[in-house]
This record gives C-alpha cells, sequence and structure tokens, in this order.
C-alpha cells in the first residue's frame, strides 16, 4: 500500500468534532434545511434537550454553526444554521469518508 493510500485510514485525518453521530446527524440536517428550530432538531435526529444542547453548543464554539435566538410572542425560540466553515467543514468530512468508503468497496 503507498503512504497515499494509507492515509485514508489515519484516524487523525478525519475531524474529531464531527465523528460525533449526533454532531454528525445535526450537521447533516442542517445542510439540508438551511436553517432549523432547536425542537425540530430535537425531534429529527433523536436527542434529549440536554444532550442536543451540548453538542450544538460545542459546535458554535467551533464556530460551526451559528445560532440565533428570538421570541415569538413570550415564547423563546432558538434557531441554528451552518456558517460557511461548517459548511466546508462538512463537506471535507463526507469526501473522506467517501473515499474510505470506495476503499472498502473494491
Amino acid at each position: 500500500m503507498s503512504d497515499e493510500s494509507n492515509e485514508q485510514y489515519n484516524y487523525k485525518n478525519y475531524d474529531s468534532i464531527l465523528n460525533s453521530p449526533i454532531r454528525l446527524a445535526i450537521m447533516s440536517l442542517l445542510l439540508g434545511s438551511g436553517e432549523a428550530e432547536f425542537t425540530f432538531i430535537r425531534d429529527s435526529i433523536g436527542a434529549t434537550d440536554g444532550n442536543l444542547s451540548r453538542h450544538l453548543a460545542k459546535l458554535e464554539e467551533e464556530k460551526l454553526i451559528e445560532v440565533r435566538k428570538e421570541f415569538e410572542g413570550k415564547k423563546p425560540v432558538t434557531w441554528q444554521k451552518l456558517t460557511p466553515e461548517g459548511k466546508d467543514a462538512l463537506y471535507a468530512y463526507l469526501a473522506k469518508l467517501e473515499k474510505l468508503i470506495a476503499s472498502v468497496k473494491k
């Protein structure tokens, strides 16, 4: 095997932030929807409020998502969307996964 083909197996080449199933699900959902409200994300991916909050905070801290809070009447509503950096990170991560998957299908 060449050094280049071994690179796809090196776990250090995969974004540890996006390696989490919940964060990958969040990012994928946001890529498809553009912007999504907290309860929609929670219900779509099957997370609890606390678990989702923690993962959203990590994604925001890494500047992969942008969070917007507003009120609908007196009810607080929180919206999330991917940042341009988040889109780039997700596309790069998916490209690496696709390359890995293709290598094991041969």
